[in-house]
C-alpha cells in the first residue's frame, strides 16, 4: 500500500502530483509550539508538505508486511532552501489518521490528504480532508473531512476540470470520486466503484530470484488513481487482480463507467502499483511492486487504451532477493524515468529512448530503510527521498545531463514519511 507524490514533469501539472474516531480524522491544528515562519522573501518561499504514518494500521491482516508503528505526527511542514535543497521545519498539522497521501489543486489554495488508518463511524472506511493553505506561509486550515467511500484510502489525485477529486481505497479496494465545492471543501462521494475479478498468486511471473516478495495478493487492492492528461479517462492500477483498471469519466456527474476494454492485464502475481506518463502523453511507464518490473505503454489518448511494448527490471543487474518496487516518476525533460526499491533501498534511473524505451543508467542507496516514495523539487534539481522505516527525509541532487543521483548529506527528521509535495508560494498562480 503506497501513495505517490505529486507529480513532477511540468507539461502535467494540473494533475497535481498532486486508528482515529471520526472526530480525530482530522481534526489537528497547527502546533504552536513549533517554530514560527520565518519572514518570507519578497517573492515567497518554497515550502515542503510531508504526509506521515501517525497511527498504526487498525486491522492488520494475514502476511501485511507493511506496518508502520506510526511515528509521525500528522502532516510535516518545511521551508527549502532554493539554492541547496535543505529543508527547515515550519510546524506541524497534527493529524492521528496517517494522512498518507497529499494532493493540491492548480491554484495552490487548497490541499486534500486521504487518511488511512481513519476509522469513519461502523463503516471502517477512512476519511479524506480538505484544507486551506495560507499562501503568505504555508499554513494550513481543515475545511472538511468525508467518508473516503471504503477501507484504507492511499492516494488522492485531482482531476484537471478542478471540480472532482478522485481517491484509490487499498484495503477496500474501490476507487471514490468526490465533488469539490465552491470554498474547496469535498462533498460527498458522487461514485464509489468496487474493484472485482481474480486475485493472482502470491508468487509473481517476474521476481528477481530468490524472491519472497508477496504484499497483496490476497484481495484486490486499489493502489493508485489519477487521469489521464487530458482529463478523459481515470486509470487505476489494482495490484491483487494484476490489472490497470480504465474508467471513462463524466467529468458533469462525477461518475466512473468502465472503458472498452475495461483494464490491462499484467502477468499473474506481477502487482501494478504506481505509474507516471511521459511529458507527450503518449507513453506511460507502469511500475509492479512483487514482479519488481517497470512496463512501457503506448496510450491511445482518443480510446484510453494502453499497448504494452517492453517490460524490464527496477533492479540493477543480477539482484537477486525480495523486493518492493514503490514510486516512479519520470523527469520533466522526458529524458529519465526513475524508480524507487524497497528493501534494497535504492532508486535506479533509466535513460529514456527516442522511441520510449528504457536502459538502465544507474541507481543510489537512499541513505535510509524503506523508500516509501520521492519526489523532485519544482526545479528538478533535487530528489527527496521519504524513508520510511527510517524516519526521515534525504535531500540528493540530480544531475540532469546523465539522470545521476548525489547525496547531499541532508537527513530532515519525520517519522514515518510516506509522501512529500511541494508549493511554491513564490509563483503566481
Amino acid at each position: 500500500m503506497q501513495p505517490p507524490p505529486t507529480p513532477f514533469a511540468p507539461a502535467l501539472s494540473r494533475r497535481s502530483f498532486l486508528k482515529a474516531s471520526t472526530a480525530l480524522a482530522c481534526g489537528g491544528s497547527l502546533l504552536a509550539s513549533m517554530p514560527n515562519a520565518h519572514a518570507a522573501p519578497a517573492n515567497g518561499p518554497l515550502m515542503a508538505y510531508v504526509g506521515t504514518y501517525s497511527s498504526p494500521l487498525p486491522i492488520v491482516r494475514p502476511g501485511q508486511v507493511d506496518l508502520p508503528p506510526g511515528n509521525g505526527r500528522g502532516i510535516h511542514l518545511f521551508e527549502v532552501d532554493r539554492a541547496t535543497g535543505a529543508l527547515s521545519p515550519r510546524g506541524v498539522f497534527e493529524q492521528p489518521s496517517s494522512p498518507s497521501c497529499l494532493a493540491f489543486n492548480a491554484a495552490g489554495t487548497r490541499m486534500y490528504s486521504v487518511n488511512e488508518t481513519a476509522q469513519m463511524g461502523d463503516t471502517g472506511s477512512g476519511s479524506v480532508c480538505s484544507f486551506a493553505i495560507n499562501r503568505t506561509d504555508g499554513q494550513l486550515k481543515l475545511l472538511n473531512t468525508v467518508n473516503s467511500g471504503a477501507e484504507g484510502p492511499t492516494y488522492v489525485s485531482v482531476h484537471p476540470s478542478e471540480r472532482f477529486v478522485l481517491v484509490a481505497n487499498y484495503f477496500g479496494g474501490a476507487v471514490s470520486v468526490f465533488p469539490i465545492l465552491a470554498d474547496g471543501s469535498l462533498g460527498a462521494a458522487s461514485d464509489v466503484k468496487k474493484d472485482a475479478g481474480t486475485v493472482g498468486p502470491k508468487k509473481a511471473t517476474n521476481a528477481p530470484p530468490g524472491s519472497f516478495a508477496f504484499s497483496g495478493h490476497d484481495l484486490p487492492h486499489s493502489h493508485m488513481i489519477q487521469t489521464d492528461p487530458a482529463g478523459r479517462f481515470v486509470l487505476s492500477p489494482d495490484l491483487g487482480l494484476d490489472q490497470i483498471l480504465v474508467w471513462k469519466f463524466d467529468d458533469k456527474a462525477g461518475v466512473l463507467s468502465p472503458n472498452d476494454p475495461a483494464a490491462v492485464t499484467f502477468p499473474p502475481g506481477d502487482g501494478p502499483r504506481h505509474f507516471s506518463f511521459h511529458p507527450n502523453g503518449r507513453w506511460f511507464y507502469s511500475l509492479q511492486e512483487e514482479g519488481s518490473n517497470i512496463a512501457l505503454f503506448d496510450y491511445d489518448s482518443e480510446k484510453g487504451r494502453l499497448a504494452k511494448r517492453q517490460t524490464l527490471s527496477s533492479l540493477p543487474p543480477g539482484f537477486a532477493g525480495s523486493n518492493f518496487c514503490s514510486e516512479i516518476m519520470v523527469s520533466s525533460d522526458g529524458k529519465f524515468v526513475y524508480a524507487a526499491n524497497r528493501l534494497h533501498d535504492g532508486i535506479a534511473y533509466f535513460a529514456v529512448g527516442k522511441d520510449g524505451t528504457l536502459k538502465y543508467a544507474g541507481e543510489e542507496w537512499t541513505r535510509g530503510d524503506y523508500p516509501r516514495s520521492f519526489n523532485f523539487d519544482p526545479t528538478g534539481n533535487f530528489l527527496y527521498s521519504c524513508n520510511q522505516r527510517a524516519d526521515a527525509v534525504t535531500t540528493f541532487r540530480v544531475n540532469r545531463k546523465t539522470g545521476g543521483l548525489t547525496f547531499t548529506g541532508q537527513y530532515a527528521p519525520v517519522g514515518n514519511p510516506s509522501i512529500i509535495v511541494f508549493l511554491d508560494l513564490g509563483k503566481a498562480h
